[in-house]
């Protein structure tokens, strides 16, 4: 099993869960993030004063799948998220060595 991060544009959120959703992904977790990267935030006018943003907004969302969904997932993010521009975000794929369900105790694959 992977568990598989993704930092993506907010606006992209829809299409991301869709997509994942068509490659039989059954769940996910998403939260509202703050970074930077390459782009190193942007400035903007408050009241006729400049002031700097260095963290932009961007969406996390977690999932973890079997080993042999972990391209399609990775293909389909990729797919939806992407919009060309700097920005677009990163995927991050990590072991996962237990998944337990609380409520009914299932563990592993059968937890999914």
């Amino acid at each position: 099993m992977k568990k598989i991060e993704a930092i993506i544009k907010p606006f992209k959120l829809d299409e991301v869960r869709e997509a994942l959703s068509e490659v039989g992904v059954a769940g996910l977790t998403v939260t509202e993030v703050k970074g930077f990267g390459r782009q190193k935030g942007h400035t903007e006018l408050y009241r006729g004063a400049e002031y700097v943003v260095d963290f932009l907004p961007k969406i996390k969302i977690e999932l973890v799948v079997a080993e042999e969904t972990v391209e399609t997932a990775i293909e389909a993010i990729i797919k939806a998220a992407r919009t060309g521009k700097i920005g677009d975000g990163k995927i991050f794929v990590m072991p996962v060595e237990q998944i337990v369900r609380i409520r009914t105790g299932e563990t592993n694959e059968s937890a999914i």
